[in-house]
């Protein structure tokens, strides 16, 4: 600010104040002498108005009142929540039915492995078929994928590996299926997965990545599995053990986690390696989903129904990589999360995992990490930014998302499936607070039933052309990268939300030994909270030979948060 603005500023200021002339000129400090002269012809005409200014009316706290009212008043957005609340989409009965006539439609009877390999199929056509050994032979969806270089990894193994997170995705599928019915015969399948899962395990409880169709053979060696990879093979493991408590799982479970931590985390680095620590050459990439996907995967759902001392601990790893992804990978410019944080040039728009559903994915993480360790810093960090970034992935014009930012700054309307599945379930979690939320689900759900669904051989379509409407023929719809975990969590979400804006209790099926204690300390409805109004003791079950004393329970939740 120059002298003479800020001797204006003073003025202005005196002639409000009612102050003398001669004291605003003792508070005005002259370091110029080049504005001796024209300081003093200012303070004549200043002194001058003063002398012709009246002093100003002493206005009582009446008519400040009176005058604040009658300023014009910005006008809030009021939403009819009966409305909302009503809309078809918010009917438990509707999510139901999309599990069993939409997924299960296509997930039955895929529990059988192929060759010498004990994992689901990790490979399937888009009517559900296992992949022929002819290459000549291959569904359409697959020769399509072959010729475009970015899509041909999701496809050429198909006839050589299963991978453990495909594995352990349909797994996890299965235990939703359980969790939502309480038919036992999906509680057989979830169990089947898991105890796949555990002969995976290497001699220091890391998790081997993919197992030879053929031959059975385990593999990766150990320094080049990636640490995305072995935290979706703990996921079909995680999830049977919170249906049952099972503790012949739980040690292993335990150690699986512990492995990874061990491995991969560099403490000098502060973050989650790629490969384990140990790998000093092709180790430098800095991924946010090493991060993310270790709390999304497993831990966060896991971590409230662990016993003591092992949930108190896991509760501190949660906070520990919320602040990871926080400290390295957040950009306040954008609001979003870089995907990757190697270098400069991986922080920019439009580079891999730099999109709308890995940010929101990462925020309501953190939102939900905040309710389950009681820190209200994380809650107020992830809400007010998980706001931001569905209002600008919202498009109106069909009542969708968008993926994400291109590098030019231009949106990419076109619909991802898990994409689709993040950005609705940030809003359906932000709703069980304020119901407004549901102008964007109520929306969003109808794209999903109407495009997204294959409603002729069930699951979902990877991709939908945002032009046309149409699924992308050279997407297949089952591959290295895409079995069942969006879809059913997804529909897990939409049943347990949408009951509570109905005010209706949610209902979900466990299986637990008489001696397991029941409460909201370590039974909850997935990474969500509730009240258990009601548990009733149901058929029994033997998840083994040798097993006893375990019984289908049903319970009751009534309030959701």
């Amino acid at each position: 600010m120059s002298f003479k603005q800020g001797f204006m500023l003073s003025v202005e200021y005196f002639l409000s104040s009612g102050r003398s002339p001669l004291l605003l000129r003792r508070e005005i400090k002259i370091k110029e002498t080049k504005m001796k002269q024209k300081t003093f012809l200012l303070l004549a005409a200043a002194t001058l108005l003063a002398a012709c200014t009246p002093s100003p009316k002493q206005v009582s706290t009446t008519e400040i009142v009176e005058i604040t009212n009658t300023l014009p008043q910005k006008r809030t957005n009021v939403y009819n929540v009966d409305s909302l609340v009503k809309d078809p989409c918010n009917n438990p009965e509707l999510w139901i039915g999309h599990l069993e006539n939409d997924l299960m439609k296509f997930w039955n009877g895929k529990n059988i492995p192929e060759g010498k390999s004990i994992f689901f199929s990790t490979f399937r056509s888009n009517d559900g078929q296992v992949i022929p050994q002819d290459t000549a032979q291959w569904p359409t969806e697959y020769k399509e994928a072959m010729k475009v270089a970015d899509l041909k990894g999701l496809v050429e193994d198909a006839t050589q590996y299963n991978y453990i997170r495909a594995h352990s995705r349909q797994t996890f599928a299965y235990g939703i299926a359980y969790n939502m019915t309480g038919n036992t015969d999906y509680l057989q399948k979830c169990r089947q997965g898991a105890m796949a899962i555990l002969q995976a395990m290497d001699e220091n409880n890391g998790l081997y990545n993919k197992q030879d169709i053929n031959t059975g053979e385990w593999m990766d060696p150990a320094d080049k599995r990636n640490s995305q990879d072995l935290a979706y093979g703990i996921t079909g493991l995680g999830y049977y053990y919170y249906l049952t408590h099972d503790e012949a799982v739980l040690k292993p479970l335990l150690a699986a986690r512990k492995y990874i931590f061990d491995t991969y985390f560099d403490e000098g680095k502060d973050f989650l390696t790629w490969l384990p620590t140990s790998v000093m050459e092709g180790n430098d990439n800095v991924e946010i989903v090493s991060q993310l996907d270790q709390l999304y995967a497993y831990m966060l759902w896991v971590t409230p129904s662990l016993p003591e001392p092992y949930q108190t601990e896991w509760k501190a790893d949660l906070k520990k990589l919320a602040n990871v992804m926080i400290n390295h990978f957040y950009s306040e410019r954008y609001g979003t999360f870089w995907g990757s944080a190697t270098n400069d040039l991986s922080k920019e728009l439009g580079t891999d995992h730099t999109d709308f559903g890995h940010s929101v994915k990462a925020m309501w993480v953190i939102y939900e990490i905040g309710k389950i360790t009681d820190d209200i810093a994380y809650v107020n960090f992830a809400r007010e930014k998980i706001k931001v970034i569905l209002n600008r992935a919202y498009i109106d014009g069909d009542g969708s998302w968008a993926r994400r930012y291109n590098a030019d700054g231009t949106l990419d309307k076109d619909k991802e499936w898990w994409g689709l599945a993040e950005l609705d379930q940030a809003a359906a979690i932000l709703s069980l607070n304020d119901p407004s939320y549901l102008r964007f689900t109520n929306n969003t759900y109808k794209y999903w039933f109407e495009y997204m669904v294959d409603k002729q051989n069930g699951e979902i379509w990877h991709m939908v052309d945002a032009e046309t409407n149409l699924p992308s023929p050279e997407y297949p719809k089952i591959h290295a990268w895409k079995t069942s975990l969006h879809s059913f969590e997804h529909c897990f979400l939409g049943y347990v939300i949408s009951s509570y804006h109905r005010n209706q209790p949610v209902t979900l099926y466990y299986a637990f030994t008489e001696k397991e204690p029941v409460s909201s300390r370590n039974v909850n409805p997935y990474f969500l909270r509730g009240h258990i109004k009601e548990q009733k003791k149901g058929n029994v079950i033997a998840l083994d030979n040798n097993e006893k004393g375990r019984n289908v329970v049903e319970i009751t939740f009534d309030y959701i948060h």
